[in-house]
């Protein structure tokens, strides 16, 4: 069954057609209603229809309330009172529909059952949620750290960010295709490579730095890029070097690209440790880096000088983006300029040097062709980027920070423009994110003003949670050393894998639940709280749930079994039941907008509608039938808070 919400926008656009015949198609523009006091859900879609027709928005919604009240469907499903105010309709979920329907997702399917068409393995358990009914292949582009350095803070938001959006895409049913798009490519290898071969010696000679190439770790890659760097900016003789050492890459010369590839190899490793701990997972196939498209750069390039775009300015080859692609005749671009500086200028996509190397602007041109299926042809013949291998993607989200906004305006007109994308056919989205910032507003950096490293902030964070669990374990033991559910007396190892779920999912739930294109404060003592919008709540609300089914020594299966209505006569018992139906709803929201912080806002108000419920309804105390269906209750929320915090990437303990 469709979610609530895609409901009633249904029923209320068809009355409003029925109602008004000149107006069919307009918007219902339904949402969950800010106060209950009126209702469960509100339509405004009246009054962008009265102003299109020139009439009064009140008479509007009360000859569409009228069409509503004729609607089985919606009349089986809520109540509709006159409209209030300007022309609001509102809608009262009637206890009998909320109780079947809280039924019908409560049951889950036994292994081996048949399941509808879309529907996956794994998906026994959907809680409402029905899969896309027009399934897409929605490339992520996400994390790309560059190697040949550790990974550091600067690349949380990207990395975990992406992550939600794949798992929340799956779960919808579509297919993501997740690209990490790695910088493994350019002048840094260079530098890198002839400082190592020119400065050996002059390292450190501990047995984990610098014995032999094949000894390097990305700790000592890092420092010897520092080095590198320093010598290249202050040497010509010694940057005339670094760029042979590229010339000699891109040749495919046998010895500078093995060392390249070991680099790679040992930054890859390095990457898929912070990513292990993030509980964030590349496959081989996912890295896809920017030297995986350097074979098909020429063709890029001589595609956009076919079609008459290109514009040779200071030796380097430039689009110049119009509202109309020029006569390839003109020597002059015409047309108005899509892009200029704040003087009027015209900027241009620089996407060949004058030296003939390439930018990432022709890297990233060349990835979408190829993710598009929109190639040009390819004359290398051992090129691996080809049509035939490419995902076909109708989606492509680049998960990248809000700085780069311009640079993907540019990217993606530009490829609109050539072809290797389809207006239309093709969705090119820069899902941009702001800056993780301290509490005195600054970007946030070490003592010293370093970057810091994603691990040891990782390291940190289980470090605090640790102490956190120590404490409340202690507190706990004080209080009633048997443990009133079970949970005083945990196992140091038990202790170890809480604070390791508390930690990292604290980390990441504090940038989840940020509207992403914000700038956010890191704060230990905001994000470890067992109170308000953090994980550590989250989760000590989950584990809660799960305790009631512990001390009540009851199976969870055992809830799950039929299909049966759950009765909510209480009001905490449906306002609880109303909150774990708006998850499917919730989900499309999310995915709508790209904004992780929509799922982990209900997550936290289904937490509070539990915390009502269980303060106002006993469960385990009450009598038969009310203490199964409240179990079941109990369930559900459990089963759609794990669910939730599964899609954000987040971790949940049975114990805590």
């Amino acid at each position: 069954m469709p979610n609530i919400r895609h409901i009633l926008e249904t029923r209320v656009s068809a009355a409003m057609a029925a109602a008004y015949p000149e107006a069919a198609g307009a918007p219902a523009i339904v949402q969950a209603s800010a106060d209950s006091r009126f209702g469960d859900y509100q339509a405004n879609g009246a009054m962008a229809l009265a102003k299109r027709l020139g009439q009064k928005p009140h008479d509007v919604a009360g000859r569409v309330v009228e069409q509503l009240k004729g609607d089985a469907q919606v009349s089986d499903m809520a109540d509709v009172p006159p409209p209030v105010g300007p022309g609001f309709i509102n809608f009262r979920l009637r206890p009998k529909w909320i109780e079947h329907r809280l039924g019908e997702i409560n049951r889950v399917k036994p292994e081996g059952e048949g399941r509808p068409s879309g529907e996956r393995p794994g998906d026994e358990d959907r809680l409402g949620v029905e899969p896309a009914a027009e399934s897409e292949t929605v490339v992520v582009d996400y994390s790309a750290p560059n190697l040949a350095k550790e990974m550091h803070v600067g690349h949380l938001r990207s990395t975990i960010i992406g992550d939600a959006l794949v798992r929340m895409l799956d779960f919808a049913g579509h297919r993501p295709v997740k690209q990490n798009h790695v910088g493994d490519w350019g002048t840094q290898f260079g530098m890198i490579t002839a400082y190592f071969d020119s400065e050996t010696r002059g390292l450190d000679q501990r047995t984990d730095v610098i014995a032999s190439w094949q000894g390097v770790h990305v700790k000592d890659f890092e420092e010897l890029y520092r080095r590198a760097k320093r010598l290249f900016d202050e040497n010509p003789k010694f940057a005339a070097a670094a760029r042979e050492y590229v010339v000699r890459l891109q040749g495919g010369d046998s010895e500078i690209k093995r060392r390249w590839e070991h680099l790679k190899y040992n930054s890859l490793w390095h990457c898929n440790q912070v990513y292990k701990r993030l509980g964030v997972y590349f496959a081989n196939e996912d890295f896809r880096g920017e030297s995986a498209y350097n074979d098909v750069l020429p063709d890029i390039v001589k595609t956009l000088a076919d079609k008459g775009m290109l514009t040779e300015s200071e030796g380097a080859q430039c689009v110049f983006l119009q509202s109309e692609i020029r006569n390839p005749k003109s020597e002059m671009p015409s047309g108005k300029p899509l892009f200029a500086n704040k003087d009027g200028d015209p900027l241009p996509l620089i996407v060949q040097k004058s030296d003939e190397g390439y930018l990432y602007s022709t890297t990233d041109l060349a990835a979408i062709a190829f993710r598009t299926g929109c190639l040009p042809e390819i004359r290398n013949p051992k090129s691996q980027i080809r049509n035939e291998t490419s995902p076909k993607a109708s989606r492509i989200l680049y998960v990248v920070d809000a700085r780069q906004a311009l640079h993907f305006q540019m990217v993606f007109e530009c490829a609109y423009q050539a072809g290797f994308a389809k207006r239309g056919e093709h969705d090119l989205v820069h899902v941009a994110f702001g800056t993780m910032m301290d509490e005195n507003g600054r970007p946030f950096k070490t003592r010293e003003g370093g970057t810091v490293k994603l691990m040891d902030l990782l390291d940190e964070a289980e470090r605090r949670a640790r102490d956190l669990v120590d404490q409340k374990q202690t507190d706990l033991s004080r209080r009633d050393p048997n443990g009133p559910d079970g949970q005083a007396g945990l196992s140091d190892e038990e202790r170890r894998d809480i604070a390791r779920k508390v930690g990292i999912g604290a980390v990441k739930y504090a940038d989840l639940s940020q509207n992403r294109t914000s700038d956010y404060v890191f704060s230990w003592d905001k994000m470890l709280s067992l109170q308000g919008n953090t994980a550590p709540y989250m989760q000590y609300a989950y584990a809660r749930v799960r305790s009631i089914f512990r001390k009540g020594e009851h199976d969870e299966a055992e809830t799950r079994r039929d299909a049966a209505p759950i009765p909510v006569p209480e009001a905490a018992e449906a306002a609880l039941g109303k909150a774990i139906l708006q998850f499917p709803e919730t989900l499309d929201r999310a995915l709508a907008d790209y904004r992780p912080n929509i799922l982990a806002a209900y997550l936290y108000d289904l937490a509070q509608a539990f915390t009502a419920f269980y303060d106002a309804c006993p469960v385990l105390k009450s009598d038969e039938p009310t203490r199964t269906h409240r179990l079941k209750l109990c369930d559900l929320t459990a089963r759609v808070m794990h669910r939730g915090l599964d899609l954000l990437g987040i971790e949940t303990a049975e114990r805590m």
